[in-house]
């Protein structure tokens, strides 16, 4: 019975970080004005699955990490309790932070109750060492850098942008068409009996690219590099979070790997699918304002560092680098939203001893009861 509770435990989690997590690689896309919200949810989805099944044969590294192997001893990561208390105590962290559209780490809500469950389990035993330097310190460094590249490699593409000659001209909408200041005619404007201006959104309005780059017009290029990011921003998600959800299956030994990946793949699709939208007008809306180089920009400063952490084993949180990577640019175009980061940031701060603190009082519950 234990078992079939922790099976159904760590679906709940995965659902959980599929509702918080699927919809932050394509949140420039939506707050961009390049996509609409359905069918960036969609591409997120489909790349955030691709993503969660070819982390079973890329990410061996993260499956061992997150099924606690070194932090605590082998006989307590063995435990269906153990485990039952950690799941438990993430998923439901996650899903009240969901609730509520704060874009928290599951990664370190999972550390969280590691160590919650871990303090009660073993005491001192609990490997703090391997906790700094296997956790910790990827998962601070992790918006740092992200916040440094994003500022650096977005002022770096300006002003390669600019070499070439391609502009950006201000728009003015007029009913569904868009028409360009410089060149809009002046009877355009006097046959309207009033002209009105307002303040509109920045999907409503935006700035438009006009040039060429090798022969090819530059505003459907970078939407297309815009749709490529974004989808494998949600990829790298996918491959970068599964492995830490299946590390807590091993211990229910119901299914293979293969199948265990497959269901932890779809719950997580599931989750997104149907409780997304809170967080993605948090990420997409609230954080900076962005046209679509600049969201480019964030989802490859995303991808690249949650890659080259999958390949390494080092379990950054993909929300981190993702918030970190769109306030850096926001930095440098003078649209950051510090409050919104300040109340974000706070959520981070919140994460870990919320879940610590469910995840002991969960384990020591069950251990009462079992």
């Amino acid at each position: 019975m234990l078992l079939v509770l922790l099976f159904l435990a760590v679906v709940l989690l995965t659902y959980s970080n599929g509702a918080n997590d699927n919809f932050k690689g394509v949140a420039t896309l939506w707050g961009s004005g390049t996509l609409a919200y359905k069918p960036a949810l969609v591409l997120a989805t489909a790349s955030t699955f691709a993503g969660s099944v070819c982390s079973y044969f890329f990410a061996a590294e993260l499956i061992k990490n997150f099924s606690g192997k070194g932090l605590v001893p082998d006989e307590i990561i063995g435990s269906a309790a153990f485990v039952l208390a950690v799941a438990l105590a993430a998923g439901i962290t996650v899903l009240l932070a969901t609730r509520l559209g704060f874009p928290i780490s599951t990664t370190h809500g999972l550390v969280g109750a590691l160590v919650g469950a871990g303090l009660v389990a073993v005491g001192t035993g609990v490997n703090f060492a391997k906790l700094g330097t296997t956790f910790f310190l990827p998962l601070m460094l992790g918006p740092v850098l992200a916040v440094g590249m994003g500022a650096l490699v977005y002022v770096l593409l300006r002003q390669g942008r600019k070499a070439a000659g391609i502009t950006e001209e201000s728009c003015v909408c007029v009913g569904n068409t868009w028409v360009p200041v410089s060149s809009a005619p002046t009877a355009a404007f006097t046959a309207l009996p009033t002209l009105q201006a307002g303040v509109a959104t920045q999907a409503e309005c935006q700035n438009l690219y006009q040039g060429t780059f090798l022969g090819i017009n530059f505003q459907p290029l970078i939407n297309n590099l815009h749709y490529l990011s974004a989808a494998t921003m949600s990829f790298a998600r996918g491959l970068n979070d599964t492995p830490k959800l299946i590390g807590l299956l091993l211990v229910c030994k119901f299914f293979a790997m293969p199948v265990n990946v497959l269901i932890l793949a779809a719950a997580m699709a599931i989750g997104g699918l149907l409780n997304a939208r809170k967080v993605a007008n948090t990420m997409s809306k609230k954080i900076s304002k962005l046209n679509h180089g600049q969201g480019f920009t964030a989802n490859f400063i995303t991808s690249v560092l949650v890659i080259v952490a999958s390949k390494f084993g080092l379990p950054v949180s993909t929300t981190h680098v993702s918030v970190g990577s769109i306030y850096g640019i926001g930095l440098v175009n003078k649209t950051a939203n510090s409050k919104e980061i300040a109340r974000i940031g706070l959520s981070w701060l919140l994460t870990l001893p919320v879940a610590a603190a469910l995840s002991a009082l969960l384990y020591a519950g069950i251990r009462a009861v079992s």
